[in-house]
């Protein structure tokens, strides 16, 4: 069994109930309402009255059926994984062992005796119904913190191409080149690529709501910062640290959705989001165009995201409540030791110690290696890096051919890009009308995914993309040719663009599930660097090739990796066999003979593989 089929051995045993029937303070599960037992003594009236109704106290008799609740199961297993996958947790959950000695207590005193076992006194969510999970609100609060938070992303997504529209003028007030210009654009999106480093382990250790909220109030003063800049390099080193900034709600958002919904809306949610990250980008083209042209001048597409962002800030700061569930028992942990005054009361994320070595190696050296020795990671990245860096490489194609070749203004040649918009909210309504058929399917297979089930679309998206490539080449190269057809080209490349990257991200975090942070850290800082370079050489592409031969070269590479996904979804499960990540054991609760094997099969694991 390899590093994940073991990990997820020991967290279905945790999870079973039959196992700790027997153990002597009970099963230590993450989502059963647990009441401390243990004593402490005190000089205070208040205290010990507090314990003694806590010593009073009985279990609720339904404890036993909650325990076997298969709501609690699954989060029990969620929990552990986040337990043990957070990043900044020491591999053994204890500090290093200390060469130095022990050092004395103080004043005298004896060292005290061991304290009672800590599963005591970590507290639980009340069952599988408790207000307090995200995923019990209601649903108009979910809609509503959903609303706030596809805002949220949409500011950013939304700047990161705003500046496309005053590359022009900041060349020709600072006196460089369009390319040089064009820097404004790649460092923000090269901040896309750092900024998950720092904003995904911070969520992990302080909740979704704190680097949503810092993240915010930071871009919008970076916004400001170059709409005030005085030279060039300001306005590009304020660019990428919008970035840096800007990428937390792509970071964190999709953990947030993740947090409120289960298997059978998460997908719908996530499609929601997925939207708001790539029509963001081509929404901002003709509004910065208009922008340009008018008496405000360039430095108001740096003002307009300003005023978004602080916006943005403050519903996030006054209405956005935490949904990470290992947060959310911290802050129940707490108000529980206020009011017994028992110290001791906790939640199983406070007992997480930052081990920096261990934070330094999950974020850099784990997404490395898996991009490097994982072939689906690698070949899935590759292709979703091909598909970003184009969707940022449009944003001159199209000036070239609608403002070039057919002589539109600045803010008309930005319209046609509501053609990929478009084509983005067909793959999105294609995609959720395939859930009910993959809830079927989870249904039938005791909810169990598989994750080659998610390739499909990826099929179908990657042959869409690829025609629209030869059809906005071959369309927009000449002003003969009217300029909706070339338009009308988006339909397809936007449906493939948004299928390709929805159900490829969708694919790696079924296929890697405990290490899904890790390989969709090492596919954005890919693709991350895709968006960043493609801008750079698209107007030297097009000045060499013209608009056909670009769109054919283009439309080329993106035909031969169409097979990527059918070989996956072929050979998916082999890979996925021999993988030291992406465990292939189903999640199922053991039977009382499973638990007599320790290890089973590899042909039996290859028929049940998840």
């Amino acid at each position: 069994m390899n590093i994940a089929d073991l990990e997820m051995e020991r967290n279905e045993r945790d999870a079973s109930p039959e196992r700790f029937a027997n153990l002597p303070h009970g099963r230590p599960s993450h989502e059963v309402e647990r009441i401390p037992t243990a004593s402490s003594t005190s000089t205070s009236s208040s205290e010990g009255e507090a314990q003694r109704r806590t010593n009073n106290m009985s279990r609720i008799p339904t404890q036993r059926d909650l325990e076997r609740h298969p709501t609690v199961l699954s989060r029990i297993h969620t929990a552990r994984s986040q337990h043990t996958g957070t990043v900044g947790r020491t591999t053994t959950g204890r500090s290093r062992e200390s060469r130095r000695p022990l050092p004395e207590m103080g004043l005298g005193k004896p060292y005290p005796p061991a304290l009672p076992e800590r599963e005591e006194y970590v507290v639980e969510f009340n069952g599988p119904d408790d207000p307090l999970h995200a995923q019990n609100w209601p649903l108009r609060k979910k809609i509503l913190t959903g609303l706030m938070l596809g805002f949220t992303t949409l500011v950013s997504a939304f700047t990161s191409s705003i500046f496309s529209t005053a590359t022009t003028s900041v060349a020709k007030q600072y006196h460089v080149s369009t390319e040089v210009g064009l820097l404004g654009l790649s460092l923000y999106v090269l901040g896309f690529a750092f900024g998950p480093i720092f904003w995904a382990p911070l969520s992990e250790l302080k909740g979704r709501r704190l680097p949503l909220v810092i993240s915010m109030f930071g871009f919008s003063i970076f916004q400001v910062a170059v709409a005030t800049a005085k030279d060039l390099q300001t306005i590009f080193l304020c660019r990428f640290w919008g970035g840096m900034f800007g990428a937390a709600p792509l970071a964190v958002v999709g953990a947030v959705f993740s947090d409120m919904f289960d298997n059978r809306t998460r997908g719908m949610a996530l499609t929601v989001f997925s939207m708001t990250v790539f029509c963001g980008p081509l929404l901002a083209p003709f509004i910065g165009g208009f922008i340009v042209e008018s008496y405000l001048g360039w430095r108001w597409t740096e003002w307009l995201p300003a005023i978004m962002g602080f916006f943005s800030f403050g519903l996030n700061l006054l209405f956005l409540e935490e949904t990470y569930p290992p947060v959310i028992l911290v802050s129940k942990a707490a108000e529980l030791r206020r009011r017994t005054r028992n110290w001791g009361i906790h939640a199983k994320q406070e007992e997480i110690e930052i081990d920096f070595r261990e934070l330094i190696t999950k974020n850099f050296s784990r997404p490395m290696r898996l991009l490097v020795t994982e072939p689906i990671v690698l070949l899935l990245s590759i292709y979703m890096a091909f598909i970003y860096g184009l969707l940022y490489l449009f944003l001159t194609a199209y000036p070239i051919v609608f403002q070039q070749i057919h002589g539109m203004s600045p803010g008309v040649g930005g319209l046609p890009y509501f053609g990929m918009i478009i084509g983005m909210i067909c793959a999105g309504i294609y995609v959720i009308l395939t859930q009910p058929s993959y809830n079927r399917k989870l249904a039938a297979n005791n909810g169990v995914p598989i994750p080659e089930w998610r390739l499909p679309p990826v099929i179908v998206g990657g042959l869409a993309f690829a025609a629209g490539l030869f059809w906005f080449g071959w369309s927009g190269y000449k002003e003969s040719t009217h300029w909706i057809v070339p338009t009308l080209s988006g339909l397809l490349t936007g449906f493939g663009l948004l299928a390709i990257f929805l159900q490829s991200l969708n694919y790696l975090v079924d296929a890697y599930l405990m290490f899904a942070a890790s390989a969709i850290a090492a596919n954005t800082f890919l693709r991350s660097l895709a968006g960043a370079g493609f801008p750079l050489f698209s107007q030297y592409m097009f000045k060499a090739l013209h608009v056909n031969w670009a769109g054919t070269l283009l439309g080329c590479v993106a035909v031969c990796l169409v097979p990527i996904p059918i070989c996956f979804y072929i050979y998916g499960e082999r890979i996925r066999r021999r993988s030291a990540f992406a465990p292939t054991k189903p999640l199922e609760l053991p039977s009382e003979e499973d638990e007599m094997v320790v290890a089973p099969s590899e042909e039996k694991r290859g028929d049940q593989a998840v």
